[in-house]
C-alpha cells in the first residue's frame, strides 16, 4: 500500500467502537507479557473468605464479571466514566451489583460508611487511600494492581508525548497506605514487553488510552505513524516497554 493507503486503514482503526475495558478488537495483535502473579487468582481467593466488596473503578465491568462465581453475599462496583457507568450497570445490575458514580481521584469522601466492606479491590483505577482505609473493614484486605507511571514510555516518545504520572510507583503509593495504618502483606513489580502486530493497532490502542498521547490523531500523527511502518518493513518489530505493580494491604484489628 502506499501511504494515502495506510492512513486510510488506521482511520478505520481510529473510529471503531470501544467501550467498557475490551480490547478482544485487538486480539493476536497487542501482546503483553504476563506478569509473574494473576491479579484475578488472588482477587477470588481472597472473595472466597470476604462477605463484601467492592470493585473502584470496574469499567464496563467486564473483567469483574469474569470473578463472579467467588462474589461475596453483598457485592459493589464504582466507575466515573458515564458510558461505562452505563456498561456496567447493564451487566452487574441483574446480578444484584450496585454500581455507584465515583470520583476515584477526587479527595472528597466516597458515598461508603465507615468499614463497609470487606474487601477493596481496584485494577488499574486511581485510589485516595485515606479513603480505601476508611471504607475498609477491620481484618480486610486491599488488593490493587496498577500500570507503572512509565508504561510504553518509549511509546510514548515515538509521537513526542511524556508519561503524564512517572511518579505512579510503589515508591510513592506503599508509603500512602502506611501512612494511614495499613499493613503492606505484599508488592510486586514487573516490567515486560509490549507488542504490536501493525500500526493500526497502535492507533486504535493509543484512540482507546486517550490519556497515554493527549490529543492522538491519525491526521495530527500521520508522520509518526509513517515511521513506525518503515520500522516493520525493514523487520523490526515493534516491541515496547510494559511494566505494572501489584499492592496487598491489610488492616488490622482494633487492639
Amino acid at each position: 500500500m502506499n501511504p494515502n493507503e495506510f492512513i486510510e486503514t488506521w482511520k478505520r482503526e481510529e473510529h471503531h467502537p470501544f467501550s467498557g475495558w475490551d480490547f478482544s478488537h485487538l486480539d493476536g495483535r497487542m501482546l503483553e507479557e504476563q506478569a509473574p502473579w494473576s491479579y484475578s487468582s488472588r482477587a477470588a481467593e481472597l472473595m472466597c473468605k470476604s462477605s463484601s466488596v467492592i470493585d473502584l473503578g470496574t469499567g464496563g465491568g467486564e473483567r469483574f464479571l469474569k470473578l463472579r462465581p467467588e462474589w461475596p453475599k453483598k457485592v459493589v462496583a464504582t466507575e466515573e466514566y458515564p458510558p461505562n457507568i452505563r456498561l456496567a450497570t447493564e451487566r452487574l445490575s441483574p446480578f444484584g451489583v450496585q454500581v455507584v458514580d465515583v470520583r476515584l481521584a477526587d479527595d472528597g469522601l466516597m458515598p461508603f460508611t465507615d468499614g463497609e466492606f470487606d474487601l477493596v479491590l481496584n485494577r488499574h483505577s486511581g485510589f485516595n487511600a485515606k479513603e480505601v482505609a476508611r471504607i475498609l473493614a477491620s481484618g480486610g484486605t486491599f488488593l490493587t494492581q496498577q500500570v507503572h507511571g512509565l508504561w510504553a514510555y518509549d511509546l510514548l516518545a515515538v509521537f513526542g508525548a511524556r508519561p503524564q504520572w512517572p511518579d505512579a510507583t510503589l515508591d510513592k503509593y506503599v508509603p500512602h497506605l502506611k501512612a494511614v495504618g495499613l499493613t503492606i502483606i505484599n508488592t510486586q513489580e514487573w516490567s515486560g514487553r509490549l507488542s504490536f502486530t501493525d500500526v493500526g493497532a497502535i492507533v486504535y490502542y493509543l484512540k482507546a488510552v486517550p490519556w497515554l498521547v493527549p490529543g492522538f490523531s491519525v491526521e495530527k500523527h500521520a508522520k509518526d505513524l509513517l515511521k513506525l511502518q518503515r520500522r516493520l518493513e525493514q523487520g523490526e518489530d515493534l516491541v515496547f516497554s510494559a511494566r505494572k505493580y501489584l499492592i496487598e494491604a491489610h488492616k488490622g484489628l482494633p487492639s
